[in-house]
């Protein structure tokens, strides 16, 4: 995936929606490959619905959007608590706080998770599907905590987005849903190339077998092959850059421009990349995904800086605008307020219920409520 204009809109030209709705579960379906530009803020939700003018809350398309924004929803107003269980675990597991080497290299030995470990380091993406194996998986099957399995995968997708991804990863652990996500090689069979297919192995088997390892201690054996590969984070962009303190104190209008609002726009005055390292260190980055936002973060503004934004305040001494956009990833959120006279919201499709809603239905229902062409039933994941 190429971060510029003419990617995008390739890839906004090439959406099929009747496609999406028929094959979107298989891996080699017909899936829009939007999301690094939504996450990144290349372009937002309302502005994709109104260059999809066919696509309504009917289409499947438009649900995912739908709980693309439900996750912001909970994330806004759950704050970090989503970074911890939201709700109660399986009783009586201990989960390990450390990723095996056999599934961080993709050396398993079982075809569907060490080709989706694969696939992630080449790509910086995967298919839905794939990222719900590889979170089964490593969750019920091996016994890792979400949350370092989470993190783990957000620093290497390009699409990586801390509310759609760790609390995809609790829906599939129960604690953010009413019970575990599983699946076995039929399922695998079903919906990937013969590649992926783990017939005779430990997922050939039964969902009521996989349910008891789930609620239990036991974990599945494993036989590791020799090769693998392995794909560093990095807590900082790895060439070093640094904006001119000069150049910052002569600007009277001053554009902050974060990693999720990489938009190219006009503006009359400094648009200033920011990396705030302290959220880096907490959250790091492959490669891959730091040439994807800072080749783009290069292109649409004028000076980058890479520090501790707590920096910055000393550094306008004689900007009378600072604008930006908010957002909820810690650090750039508590210190955006400070920094900036014009600080927008990110902009939403769907509205944002004051009250906050604990499912999915129940956030579609009301989002859709008021909606002349709001879907007449009920959908679950």
């Amino acid at each position: 995936m190429s971060p510029t204009e003419s990617a995008l809109a390739d890839t906004i030209a090439a959406i099929n929606i009747a496609a999406y709705t028929k094959t979107r579960n298989h891996l080699d379906g017909k899936v829009t490959r939007l999301s690094p530009y939504l996450t990144h803020g290349f372009i937002s939700i309302p502005e994709l619905f109104k260059q999809l003018p066919k696509l309504t809350l009917e289409d499947k398309l438009a649900f995912e959007f739908g709980w693309r924004e439900f996750f912001h929803h909970v994330w806004h107003r759950a704050g970090d608590a989503i970074f911890s269980d939201m709700r109660t675990p399986l009783p009586g597991i201990q989960y390990s706080d450390t990723l095996p080497d056999d599934i961080r290299e993709g050396r398993t030995g079982l075809p569907v998770i060490d080709r989706a470990v694969h696939t992630l380091y080449q790509t910086g993406y995967l298919h839905n599907h794939a990222r719900m194996w590889l979170a089964s998986y490593t969750v019920h099957l091996r016994k890792v905590h979400w949350r370092v399995a989470a993190d783990w995968m957000y620093g290497h997708l390009l699409d990586g987005d801390l509310a759609s991804n760790h609390l995809s990863w609790q829906w599939i652990a129960a604690t953010f849903s009413s019970k575990p996500y599983l699946f076995n090689a039929e399922n695998v069979a079903k919906h990937a190339a013969q590649a992926w297919h783990c017939p005779r192995s430990v997922i050939d088997t039964s969902y009521e077998a996989l349910e008891t390892i789930a609620r239990s201690q036991t974990t599945v054996g494993i036989h590791p092959s020799l090769l693998g590969i392995s794909e560093p984070l990095l807590s900082a962009p790895p060439d070093s850059l640094s904006a001119d303190k000069n150049v910052l104190s002569q600007n009277r209008r001053v554009q902050l421009v974060h990693p999720w609002m990489l938009a190219d726009s006009e503006f009359d005055g400094l648009r200033l990349g920011i990396i705030h390292r302290p959220f880096h260190q907490r959250f790091p980055w492959s490669q891959q995904r730091w040439d994807f936002v800072m080749q783009r973060m290069q292109a649409v503004t004028d000076h980058i800086f890479v520090g501790d934004l707590t920096e910055l305040s000393t550094m306008f001494t004689n900007a009378a605008d600072i604008s930006s956009v908010a957002t909820f990833n810690p650090g750039y959120r508590e210190l955006l307020p400070v920094l900036c006279s014009d600080l927008q919201d990110s902009p939403r499709r769907f509205p944002d219920p004051e009250t906050a809603c604990r499912s999915f239905s129940a956030f579609w229902s009301h989002c859709t409520a008021a909606s002349t062409d709001a879907p007449r039933r009920t959908w679950h994941r």
